[in-house]
């Protein structure tokens, strides 16, 4: 039956009209063809042999051979098939010889039980099994639904491919992407192009992304920011399990959760345990307490809060005036929750050749603790204290701090304070028990408890002028620019001021003197040897 001039002028009018509005569509279909055939050509499978496309419904089925004796002219309630591809339309041409169909109007492709494309206009090869899709496209798969103005489908290989932006709703993500390639078969996109993941709780963005709608994972390369109401990722590689909310990222990783600021050459982390792992040049910034921890590797968990660091582990006390540097194996820390207290405080430990270093205070120890709840800094086994001139030691130690300051020391057992004169000649108190008192970080007055002992030289204008020994209870000892200046004795004290030539040779030293300058760390770099 041969179609009305009526019908015929309005078909025209249609095909003329899908022609004005495809000015990308051979840039795209060659785009995809080349994509098909890179991928069909590692196929080593033999193909099969094309089937034609069936003709299953129309309410109108014409062939003008005047115009094509090869072109059939389908309208009303379209329905193709081919292979195991399913097709519906309002109209369609369809070239017989060639394999081809062109098609308008409410268009629809079902390919197994899961795929099916909608669209305006679809350009169909048979012989390629590729199918060029525009106006309106709806990709959907199982959960995954794609948006976008014109889309390649390769049947074959189940690849779509679309370069003019894109959107796709997986489950709580919307992404979004100028340019976009889905493996179908794999559940795989990849997104180039200011891509971008809207989120209920984080809107991130990425140069480059691959995206699996099945595990809902997304893998980045190139510069990429996560941004939620309490974290901010950056990275430059790496990948996020949004359903698990588990991620992984390297390359210049950061990860800042408002209270902490963590960075290293690669960070992991789990938000449903809390739980977190770095390595490789990681340091852990925290903003309330202005402490820096840093080191090659190092665990983490938020609730309650504890982490451990180690090797060329590192912890900075952040002070405007005089920053305080610290050295250990290992460094740790937990929060402590007892039913006492209406919240929580954290005790720090580092252990295995503990290190300080501060302008006016220097320690080494082989372990020590910090409580941030009375601020106290107690040192273990065989410490040692340096405050200007004076070296401290004693069996075990505190210091006291105020407002990230030093305001107090205390040595228990053995206290033994040193000062060097000369080469040969050095100051000496010693007793039971020490307490040093600091003022804007320097040590200004000691007090020594139990069993005093001294050995001081009297100065003239830096010339020994007399040896002062001295025994008694107590002691009172007032520094000034690191010097002894005046010593005050209680209960019994006893002495002698001898000449410099006449102090017996063999005891210019107090019992249990020792001289440690040789590890005293006199730069922030000193910590680590």
């Amino acid at each position: 039956m041969r179609l009305s001039e009526k019908r015929m002028a309005e078909i025209k009018y249609h095909r003329c009209s899908y022609k004005k509005k495809l000015p990308g569509f051979f840039f795209l279909f060659l785009t995809g063809l080349i994509i098909s055939s890179a991928l069909l050509s590692q196929d080593v499978e033999p193909q099969k042999k094309k089937k034609r496309i069936e003709i299953l419904h129309a309410d109108l089925w014409e062939v003008d051979e005047k115009v094509d004796k090869d072109l059939q002219q389908l309208h009303g309630n379209v329905s193709l098939r081919h292979n195991e591809v399913n097709m519906w339309c309002d109209s369609a041409y369809y070239f017989q010889k060639k394999n081809q169909v062109q098609a308008w109007g409410h268009i629809h492709i079902e390919q197994g039980d899961t795929l099916h494309l909608y669209g305006d206009y679809l350009f169909y090869d048979g012989e390629t099994e590729f199918a060029f899709v525009q106006g309106n496209v709806e990709l959907i798969n199982k959960e995954t639904h794609l948006f976008t103005s014109a889309v390649t489908y390769d049947f074959k290989i189940e690849v779509a491919n679309y370069n003019n932006r894109g959107r796709i709703i997986n489950g709580d993500n919307t992404l979004s992407s100028i340019i976009g390639i889905y493996y179908v078969s794999r559940d795989l996109f990849h997104f180039k192009d200011s891509v971008k993941i809207v989120n209920p709780d984080y809107v991130m963005t990425a140069d480059t992304m691959d995206y699996n709608t099945e595990s809902e994972t997304a893998l980045f390369t190139g510069p990429s920011e996560l941004t939620g109401d309490s974290l901010y990722m950056y990275c430059e590689r790496g990948w996020y399990d949004t359903k698990n909310d588990i991620t992984s990222i390297w390359r210049n990783a950061l990860i800042d959760n408002k209270q902490q600021v963590v960075r290293g050459d690669s960070l992991y982390y789990e938000k449903a345990s809390g739980f977190g792992e770095c390595y490789g040049n990681l340091s852990i910034t925290d903003t309330t307490d202005n402490l820096i921890v840093k080191g090659q590797y190092a665990w983490y968990y938020k609730e309650p809060e504890r982490f451990m660091v180690t090797d060329s582990a590192m912890f900075i006390q952040v002070s405007d005036g005089d920053s305080l540097f610290l050295h250990a194996d290992t460094i740790s820390a937990v929060t402590i929750l007892p039913d006492s207290l209406p919240a929580g405080y954290r005790l720090m430990s580092a252990y295995y050749g503990c290190r300080v270093f501060s302008k006016n205070l220097q320690a080494k120890s082989d372990s020590l603790s910090y409580s941030f709840q009375d601020s106290v800094i107690r040192l273990y086994r065989n410490p040692v204290i340096w405050s200007e001139e004076n070296q401290l030691t004693s069996d075990s130690m505190a210091i006291f701090t105020k407002n990230q300051k030093a305001d107090r020391m205390e040595l228990y057992n053995t206290a033994f304070v040193v000062s060097q004169v000369d080469t040969m000649r050095f100051n000496q108190t010693k007793g039971r028990s020490l307490i040093g008192y600091f003022r804007d970080n320097e040590l200004y007055k000691i007090n020594i408890t139990g069993n005093g002992e001294s050995i001081y030289y009297l100065l003239d204008n830096d010339e020994v002028i007399g040896v002062n020994k001295a025994k008694c209870s107590n002691m009172e000892i007032f520094v000034d620019d690191g010097q002894i200046k005046e010593i005050y004795e209680f209960k019994e004290p006893e002495g002698v001021i001898d000449p410099p030539s006449t102090a017996p040779k063999n005891n210019l030293h107090l019992e249990g003197f020792n001289w440690f300058d040789y590890l005293r760390p006199k730069v922030v770099s000193d910590i680590f040897k």
